[in-house]
């Protein structure tokens, strides 16, 4: 198989896609694509903008005060009325009730999409952006769970994930196992060290799902030889990590907090090495030395490479960018360089399939648009089976082809590619489209097919479902 075009692969493999009517943008990609990637690693991985979003304490405050409020409606409730008759005695129709105000936890879900959906749409490259959502799927959580998790979500990706993207990995790993939303969705606020005065008095014990997690998924892989007593000694060693709650007898209501007495008494051996007793800290020497675990450069490199070359990467590849982590004492930034400048990340055939978020951002960058609403994209997320920030568990969504480029699948590509079409209102032609987007980039077949369209509305379908729309 030939190489594909350095644009596709800068626009695709590490990017977002092309942008339609962008001349500018798209003389700038084709002139040097390997420094139209490289100069967006080098700029500071930017913050969503919008004023409505807020730190994580600030959104549980708010979410405690909203039920709060809920219960106390529910209490002071009256019974319902009967259903009032849809007209008056004289015919005239009774005026609807007004709409009720959208529930806080959907306001901030919503916020915070638009917010994630913006800052895909206008990015120059992209890359930032899908850094920023692997890592997020790598840690993930899920909004289904609970209230807590839908205000969360977003801040918990703000807040631990995209400031540490091109950072160490060391930082990113202790700002996510010590976020309120990490700490709610994998229970460690329900863990108690048996032994602990806490655990005595209320006969609780150890929750070992965080563990698990962090050393099954979040750093050595599955495969890397722990055991289970190792799983439940880093179990040990992590109790007391929690977060306030709404009293805020422990902290300012929403933030980390390390309670002493929920804390395990002792010193515990974990993979090889024994960790004193103490408090906080033993959990966090701890965590820094899982990241610096040859098993975690080797499993993070191996993400890394499979996510953005191919489902079974070049091996040599894999091996370079775990070495680079080893080196640089996990330097995201190091190893992402290192990945750019690989000559495999160039010449290995775009085999992957775009995700279905990848997809509707890249169809919203081709049409030049910047959204205002993030509902049709979030219901095209839900058609697609990939709803925002709702894995079915904490493995996260599949990086995988099989699991994109099903029959269903793209069945279901195509049914959006048409409504996107049929919904565009005076769509521009197609084949500029495609040139202002894509320029020498586009293959012959997509040209003539496009060409051959008999309605612009059909050309611009045939575009969207076009291999350089899906592949990446």
């Amino acid at each position: 198989m030939t190489a594909p075009h350095p644009l596709l692969v800068a626009l695709n493999r590490f990017g977002l896609g092309g942008r339609g009517a962008a001349s500018v943008y798209l003389s700038s990609a084709a002139a040097d694509p390997r420094a139209f990637v490289m100069a967006e690693i080098e700029k500071p991985v930017p913050a969503p903008a919008s004023a409505e979003l807020q730190p994580t304490a600030d959104l549980l405050k708010g979410l405690y005060d909203f039920q709060e409020a809920e219960k106390a409606a529910r209490a002071a409730a009256p019974p319902p009325a009967p259903t009032p008759a849809p007209a008056t005695a004289d015919g005239v129709v009774a005026p609807k009730p007004p709409p009720a105000p959208t529930p806080f936890p959907q306001r901030v879900f919503r916020a915070e999409a638009l917010a994630r959906v913006r800052a895909g749409a206008l990015a120059s490259v992209g890359f930032h952006e899908r850094l920023v959502a692997f890592w997020a799927n790598h840690f993930a959580v899920a909004v289904s769970k609970a209230p807590f998790i839908r205000v969360t979500a977003g801040s918990f990706e703000r807040e631990a994930i995209r400031p540490f993207a091109l950072g160490r990995f060391a930082d990113m790993l202790k700002a996510v196992e010590q976020h309120p939303a990490m700490l709610f969705y994998l229970d460690n606020q329900q863990s108690m060290g048996p032994n602990s005065r806490a655990g005595l008095n209320q006969k609780k014990g150890l929750n070992e799902n965080l563990a698990r997690e962090i050393l099954e998924l979040h750093t050595l892989g599955v495969n890397a030889g722990y055991t289970q007593a190792d799983v439940t000694n880093l179990a040990r060693i992590i109790t007391g990590w929690t977060f306030a709650g709404r009293e805020g007898r422990i902290g300012s209501p929403g933030t980390f907090a390390f309670v002493p007495n929920w804390h395990e008494p002792g010193a515990f051996p974990l993979l090889g090495k024994t960790y004193p007793e103490g408090g906080r800290e033993q959990g966090e020497t701890a965590l820094a030395d899982i990241a610096r675990h040859p098993a975690t450069a080797d499993h993070v490199a191996r993400k890394l490479a499979s996510h953005f070359i191919a489902d079974a990467p070049p091996p040599a590849l894999v091996a370079r960018l775990a070495e680079t982590f080893r080196k640089t004492d996990g330097d995201l930034k190091a190893v992402t360089l290192a990945l750019v400048r690989s000559e495999e990340a160039w010449s290995t055939p775009l085999t992957k399939v775009r995700d279905p978020w990848e997809y509707l951002i890249a169809t919203t960058r081709l049409l030049g648009r910047v959204p205002e609403d993030p509902g049709p994209l979030l219901g095209g997320l839900n058609q697609l089976g990939q709803p925002l920030w709702s894995p079915s568990g904490p493995n996260g969504f599949p990086d995988t082809v099989a699991a994109w480029a099903s029959a269903e699948g793209m069945k279901l590509r195509l049914d959006i590619a048409a409504q996107v079409a049929r919904q565009t209102r005076d769509p521009p032609d197609p084949r500029d489209l495609l040139a202002d987007a894509l320029g020498a980039a586009a293959s012959d077949a997509t040209r003539e097919a496009v060409a051959r369209a008999e309605t612009k509305q059909q050309g611009l379908a045939l575009l969207l479902m076009s291999p350089e729309m899906q592949r990446r």
